[in-house]
């Protein structure tokens, strides 16, 4: 993509997704009110029951692809220039990363990670969404960030001493879930004291600009009600 060439050939789909693209539309037919989550449950339920003859009628067609795969794949390197074979390599690197990332933090929610904690601004909008004008989300939104802005600062205490005891749990909870995780050995999961120290930095300027910003302005108003 964007190298001057043809689209590289598609790697063949798995034994199980054949299955699945080839099955989904009979299940959808026969259960036409269930949901695609439940769909695909359903779909690979009935994969692991099915018999280990009939599972290799699809082993079959997928090794037979992959063998057109890897043919087209020598072709399409063939005919890149240099430069192109690099970017080929560098992208593949990218969706590699991508992939890694993605499982990485599957298994972490799996695991148990603690959620992230919110600022201010995010439980301000959860709980004033549902209620605000505007037919869009992004509408909604817009609207909400323009009354944000508007509300004065003991207005938004309630919001700001939130999110504070948000990020406390958050720091607890992580504690707690780091000390499991090397207990399992899954150290690798484990931030490291140089990330917990920069994240602990990061958190303690923000609050300290907060409370810059808000000694000003009330500086500010002491001023202006003196003249």
């Amino acid at each position: 993509r964007g190298m001057g060439t043809d689209a590289p050939p598609k790697r063949p789909l798995t034994a199980y997704f054949r299955f699945v693209k080839e099955q989904h539309p009979v299940f959808r037919q026969k259960n036409p009110e269930m949901t695609t989550v439940e769909l695909v449950k359903k779909i690979a339920g009935t994969w692991k029951e099915l018999p280990a003859s009939q599972k290799q009628v699809y082993e079959e067609a997928r090794k037979t692809d992959w063998q057109n795969y890897k043919e087209q794949l020598a072709l399409y390197k063939a005919q890149l220039t240099p430069a192109q074979a690099v970017a080929l390599r560098e992208e593949r690197k990218k969706k590699m990363a991508r992939r890694r990332l993605l499982r990485t933090r599957k298994e972490m929610t799996m695991l148990g990670k603690p959620k992230r904690p919110r600022n201010s601004f995010n439980i301000f909008v959860s709980e004033k969404f549902q209620e605000s004008e505007g037919i869009t989300a992004m509408a909604k939104l817009k609207k909400l960030y323009d009354i944000w802005q508007k509300l004065s600062s003991s207005q938004k205490q309630p919001y700001l001493q939130l999110a504070e005891d948000d990020r406390v749990r958050y720091k607890n909870e992580m504690k707690a879930w780091e000390a499991k995780m090397v207990e399992l050995g899954r150290e690798d999961l484990v931030r490291s004291k140089k990330q917990r120290s920069k994240t602990s930095e990061t958190a303690k300027t923000a609050e300290k600009l907060k409370a810059s910003s808000h000694e000003k302005k009330k500086n500010l108003k002491l001023k202006e009600s003196e003249e």
